[in-house]
């Protein structure tokens, strides 16, 4: 596996993170429990995660995430506390993934695994607030729902194909920047409707 493979594999499973860190885990664990992941030699590092310890931890994460990424206000509080989560669970991920023989990749790639799960929580967390903002509940579970079928996807495809894993990060990568744009945009445009207020762009009443 070449470096730039290798590379792509650690840019997606850290962005991937940024949206769903416990789905990746046990998804990753599965894979391997079941052997439909054979990883080379040179990832033995993620064995641990189909460990049926881990997998029952992560499982349980996996459906707390599940059910609380549902529900407006319980998923605002989730994404806040997984802030500081979902970066060091994307740098590990990452870390876990390089070489581990080359000390200068290992922090090449725990900082930038950390940025990039970084990155991919806030454009998240950003367009779910906006999202969360609506009375209405369909349109949370809607978007939720496509969160966990695109990134259990995604994330297969990456490990089954390492030579589209780069293209596939940076896909999310624009993504993710697409997020923060239009959830910035969203929120400035619902703060210049409050600041305006009811009436105030109507002409003032012509004096008796």
């Amino acid at each position: 596996m070449g470096i730039m493979e290798i590379i792509g594999i650690a840019g997606s499973v850290s962005l991937l993170a940024g949206w769903r860190l416990y789905l990746c885990l046990l998804a990753t664990g599965i894979a391997m429990r079941a052997g439909a992941l054979p990883l080379p030699e040179h990832l033995a590092a993620l064995d641990v995660l189909a460990n049926p310890w881990v997998m029952a931890v992560t499982g349980l994460a996996a459906l707390a995430e599940f059910l609380a990424d549902k529900i407006m206000w319980l998923d605002s509080l989730w994404d806040a506390v997984h802030g500081f989560v979902r970066p060091v669970g994307g740098a590990l991920l990452a870390l876990a993934i390089v070489d581990p023989s080359d000390p200068a990749w290992q922090v090449v790639a725990f900082v930038l695994g950390g940025g990039a799960a970084f990155a991919a929580h806030a454009g998240k967390a950003g367009a779910r607030g906006v999202v969360n903002a609506s009375p209405e509940p369909v349109s949370n579970v809607a978007v939720s729902t496509v969160e966990d079928i695109a990134a259990a996807g995604l994330l297969w495809a990456a490990f089954e194909y390492p030579y589209v894993a780069g293209a596939i990060a940076l896909a999310l990568l624009a993504l993710t920047i697409w997020l923060v744009l239009a959830a910035r945009r969203m929120i400035r445009r619902l703060l210049g409707r409050g600041a305006q207020g009811p009436g105030r762009g109507a002409a003032a009443p012509p004096p008796p």
